[in-house]
């Protein structure tokens, strides 16, 4: 099995709903993420053997196959080919894992994994319950093989089963999410995130286009009295939108390459990707898969919590990494250290990728050996990954 390196990794800032990006056709706000891939290391684009893309809702301009639209609308050639992958939140990660496995296979050298969801256009559960071109209703997934054994799937239910399971307050919740608005604040004053976000044209609130820069959602004036203005959401005891990501654009590449082919071509790699998991969960709980991946992928790795440097757990909901770190032991200071998705946003398809891109860059900034990601997803799924700075 050959060594597999991330030599590139990018990342647009995030927008948020109706915010920066809400003109962009899918293909070509992916297409920007892809350019700068291979820009930041002035990659010959003949070298690239294929590019895999995470999307979750594969409609309307999202659809088709946006992976290969994303080429078509990039300085890429025509010649390479691009498929489309959903493991819902955790679908650009999962890209990552299936490009390092095409190269740690040898089938292929040089690999895009990226990611992209404009969720401003398809928001969440737009794929269902869709009409056809006949005028019909696609339906949705949920037969009643689901639905008799499962009941009908809530993340917000969920993810108030699992604080009440592990013994999570509302005022944990909000704690964390106070912090995580302030750490990203912080990341992007002390300019954390320069060396992972590219400038892409976007739009102010004006309708002015603009260089965007910095991540549309961080909102550093979030505080525990505020949190606590909000309605609670249906369903739940106390938890409120504010305890959520929101709903956000974005798209994130990065180009990994065969020890080989790294030498070949005298680049300097980033990280090593060291090891990758993936785990099903309760599907009621639905978002308790981090804690199970976690694990597997460091046994996998023959690491222990202890060796990782950073991890960095998806934010979907507040619940979801605290119940992650309790159950695991983890170290708090160690935990989404620029801040996570209740600040910087969660574009659903895109994730999974702008979470690796922020481990890289974090890496590299505090000359860290060790990180770990992953996510929960609808459905009851995670993806993780580890990897070892270069």
């Amino acid at each position: 099995m050959k060594d597999v390196f991330i030599v590139s990794a990018v990342r647009t800032a995030v927008g948020r709903q109706k915010g920066y990006f809400r003109e962009y056709l899918a293909p070509e706000l992916l297409a920007k993420a892809l350019d700068a891939s291979v820009d930041r290391i002035d990659l010959d684009v003949n070298a690239v053997d294929d590019v895999i893309t995470g999307c979750v809702y594969q409609i309307g301009e999202q659809g088709f196959c946006l992976a290969r639209m994303g080429v078509l609308a990039s300085k890429l050639p025509d010649t390479l080919g691009g498929v489309t992958v959903n493991r819902q939140c955790g679908s650009s990660l999962s890209a990552i894992h299936i490009a390092a496995a095409m190269i740690s296979s040898g089938t292929h050298d040089v690999m895009i994994a990226s990611g992209c969801e404009i969720m401003s256009k398809y928001n969440i559960a737009s794929d269902m319950n869709c009409t056809l071109a006949n005028g019909l209703n696609a339906g949705h997934p949920f037969g009643n093989f689901y639905l008799e054994k499962y009941g009908i799937p809530s993340q917000i239910t969920a993810a108030q089963a699992i604080a009440n399971q592990w013994g999570i307050t509302k005022e944990e919740c909000q704690n964390f999410a106070v912090a995580s608005h302030q750490k990203a604040h912080r990341a992007t004053i002390e300019g954390r995130f320069r060396n992972e976000i590219v400038p892409v044209p976007g739009l102010d609130k004006l309708g002015n286009q603009i260089d965007c820069i910095d991540d549309e959602t961080i909102r550093p004036e979030t505080s525990r009295e505020a949190l606590e203005g909000l309605k609670v959401l249906p369903g739940t005891d106390w938890m409120t939108a504010g305890l959520s990501s929101p709903v956000t654009d974005g798209a994130s590449a990065m180009v990994l390459m065969s020890g080989e082919k790294v030498k070949e071509l005298g680049l300097s790699p980033l990280v090593r990707v060291v090891a990758g998991a993936v785990v099903g969960s309760d599907p009621i709980l639905m978002l308790t898969g981090p804690i199970t991946v976690t694990p597997k992928v460091l046994a996998r790795a023959g690491l222990s919590m202890k060796d990782i440097d950073i991890f960095e757990v998806n934010e979907a909901f507040a619940p979801i990494p605290l119940a992650w770190a309790k159950e695991l032991d983890a170290d708090m200071d160690r935990l989404n250290v620029n801040g996570g998705a209740m600040a910087l946003g969660h574009p659903v398809g895109n994730s999974g990728c702008r979470l690796g891109v922020t481990a890289v860059h974090e890496l590299q900034r505090r000359k860290g050996k060790y990180a770990l990601v992953t996510l929960c997803t609808g459905g009851g799924q995670a993806p993780a990954i580890i990897l070892e700075r270069a």
